[in-house]
């Protein structure tokens, strides 16, 4: 039982944050209607403009986290401007490969510049909590905190808000929402902004948890889109559902498969999901004639 609560607990603080990647790719389903591969390299871009913005002095590791969501953010919106807006008309298998060379070439520009050095946050040491053999780590809580800010941010910003409710139209119906009056450029700019804030807040938090190094987004690519379609392609609160469900499968299936092969859990997900059930668990089924 205390093993069983230890990976429960691990799991649902890596739901959290893979939560964090899960949902920005599926703003951009949503919307944008193609899987954006680069998300992986927007959490190693975020992650490692953190580092260096504490190397060059910044006080505090959330100075550099709100750093690294700025500069991601920036990067993000120049890739909607410069590359994905002018293959928007275009099939989505034209979007998701330039997705893929663009993450490659991120991930080529990070390796030219840093290195392939494993690099580390400076955060305090601090002795896990122990609850008869449940141990808590009280960075994880700091983890699982900012995670859980982070999405409820998201959310207000999509429900709660002007914002979110022309987004949603977009989503839904982007003839009506055009003839609406809706001005989508301001509306992709505003998405792609957010979008890159998310991928690199949750790039920080998962080097914050293991170590920064160029292939930190790759590495966690699958397991976010696995959860995307577990949850529904293009429903919010299904990617956070599915991200959930996904890594706390993961971390119980830990005694059975080994550390190693955590990530195969995933590719079965995706696959029994597809073969199951296309639409996820809270996705809408369009009927086509």
């Amino acid at each position: 039982m205390t093993q069983f609560l230890n990976l429960l607990i691990n799991g649902l603080i890596e739901g959290l944050v893979v939560a964090l990647p899960a949902l920005a790719m599926t703003l951009v389903m949503g919307v944008n209607r193609f899987p954006n591969a680069a998300t992986g390299d927007l959490m190693t871009t975020g992650a490692y403009v953190a580092v260096a913005a504490q190397v060059m002095g910044l006080p505090s590791l959330a100075l550099a986290t709100i750093a690294g969501a700025a500069v991601t953010a920036l990067v993000s919106a120049a890739s909607y401007e410069l590359i994905f807006k002018k293959l928007a008309r275009r099939a989505m298998i034209a979007s998701l490969l330039a997705s893929i060379g663009l993450g490659f070439f991120m991930r080529s520009v990070i390796s030219f510049f840093a290195g392939h050095d494993q690099r580390t946050f400076s955060v305090p040491l601090v002795r896990a909590w122990n609850f008869d053999g449940v141990r808590i780590l009280p960075s994880d809580l700091t983890i699982a905190a900012t995670a859980l800010g982070c999405l409820l941010v998201v959310f207000f910003l999509l429900y709660k808000t002007s914002f979110g409710r022309q987004l949603r139209a977009v989503s839904d119906n982007p003839d009506l929402a055009r003839a609406s009056g809706i001005r989508a450029r301001g509306l992709m700019i505003g998405l792609w902004l957010l979008v890159g804030a998310l991928s690199a807040v949750g790039g920080v938090l998962l080097g914050m948890k293991a170590v920064v190094q160029p292939d930190l987004g790759w590495d966690h690519l699958i397991p976010a889109f696995a959860a995307m379609v577990l949850g529904g392609i293009g429903s919010p609160v299904g990617a956070v559902i599915g991200a959930l469900l996904m890594c706390v499968a993961q971390e119980l299936s830990v005694p059975v498969l080994g550390p190693s092969y955590k990530l195969v859990l995933s590719f079965g997900v995706l696959a029994l999901v597809l073969l199951a059930r296309p639409a996820g668990l809270m996705g809408r089924i369009e009927l086509v004639r």
